[in-house]
């Protein structure tokens, strides 16, 4: 695969390390465990969605959330949440002591679950198709902003039956990026038991593995070691999406390899003004991201082909955190475009390199590259 690589000077990433990611973990303060304390609200006050959620995070000492040391055992969860009514983008408000529901998201139900009450659950909504859906967060994160986000995306995407998320042990710390990278390789053998566990439920036809950031890097080296354990019941079952996947190049490559041809092709949701992904390479040695993939390189549309990868441009999409990294979440609201995309190419006749076009708060469906390009 042949990747065009702009690589900014290094004044420059000084300036974005020191401006730009300081600057935006300063200026938003991060949710602390409290969020997740269940609260009333009346009848048909807000919109309900449910969630469920799996994580091998350590339980904090009062109960009520999850820290960043690793587990030992995994612990299995069913959340009621609120959404507000005003939202107007993918932002999140969270709950404060004078709740607002029309402004702010707020938990509302919570209940422990076993590994087979929480499959159950997944399968046995009203709108389960034989699809189930599993996030996993990136680099950064804590266990509630995995959560509200996970929510956020499930609000927005309406067509969802209960998201699963896998939250591994994220530092939840801008200097915890090495620290990120060991907890992502760790909880691998974790999420190939939640991945196994669904595909061995016969209600269960297709497993969609949407995964952002570092989060990629995990989903990619979960899928490999299945593969390698010849885990066909599994594989045959997969799809996966990688939303600005934090993965270098080459490592991309030789997963690629141990995976071979895949039923569903891999989709990459890529943006070469994906700042958090340049400060990502520049602590890797200033080795390329898979995330920032130029697909206006016509190179790039004969290795997707070869690879049998979709590329899709999500630069026009609108971005919350200054840093162009989570434009994935804008993306819910058009998730079936998405899956119409997706479901044009799945037979491998048109996989390739793809742009979203946006305008203002609407997106339309994705267009082949070379149609932009011949434009």
């Amino acid at each position: 695969m042949i990747v065009k690589f702009t690589k900014p000077g290094r004044n420059l990433i000084t300036v974005l390390m020191l401006t730009l990611l300081t600057g935006v973990t300063a200026c938003a303060s991060r949710p602390p465990s409290s969020v997740l304390q269940l609260v009333r609200l009346a009848q048909n006050e807000s919109e309900k969605i449910t969630l469920l959620a799996i994580t091998n995070r350590h339980q904090e000492g009062d109960g009520k959330g999850f820290g960043s040391r690793w587990a030992a055992k995994l612990t299995y969860e069913k959340y009621g949440f609120s959404i507000p009514s005003e939202r107007k983008s993918t932002a999140i408000v969270y709950p404060s002591k004078n709740l607002d529901p029309r402004r702010q998201f707020a938990v509302t139900a919570r209940k422990q679950l076993s590994e087979r009450e929480l499959i159950d659950d997944a399968t046995s909504a009203a709108n389960f198709d034989g699809t189930v859906a599993v996030f996993v967060h990136g680099y950064n994160y804590s266990y509630q902003e995995a959560l509200f986000r996970t929510a956020q995306i499930a609000a927005d995407a309406r067509n969802l039956s209960p998201p699963i998320l896998f939250s591994w042990p994220s530092a939840a710390s801008v200097t915890g990026y090495v620290t990120d990278r060991d907890a992502a390789l760790y909880s691998r053998a974790e999420l190939e038991r939640l991945l196994g566990a669904l595909a061995r439920d016969s209600r269960v036809k297709r497993i969609e593995l949407f995964s952002h950031s570092m989060g990629g890097f995990l989903s990619m080296e979960a899928a490999v070691q299945l593969k390698l354990q010849g885990r066909g019941d599994v594989m045959g079952k997969l799809q996966i999406v990688l939303a600005a996947p934090d993965i270098d190049v080459d490592v991309f490559r030789s997963q690629l390899r141990d995976l071979g041809h895949m039923q569903a092709p891999i989709t990459l949701l890529v943006s070469k003004t994906d700042w958090a992904l340049t400060i990502s390479s520049v602590i890797g040695g200033e080795r390329p991201r898979i995330g920032r993939l130029d697909i206006d390189d016509p190179t790039i549309r004969q290795a997707a082909i070869a690879h049998h990868v979709n590329i899709i441009d999500v630069t026009s999409a609108a971005s919350s955190d200054g840093l162009g990294h989570d434009r994935y979440a804008a993306l819910a609201r058009v998730s079936g475009e998405l899956h119409k995309a997706e479901a044009q190419n799945r037979g491998g006749g048109n996989v390739g390199a793809l742009v979203f076009q946006a305008a203002g708060a609407s997106v339309a469906i994705p267009v082949n590259v070379t149609e932009r390009l011949a434009r």
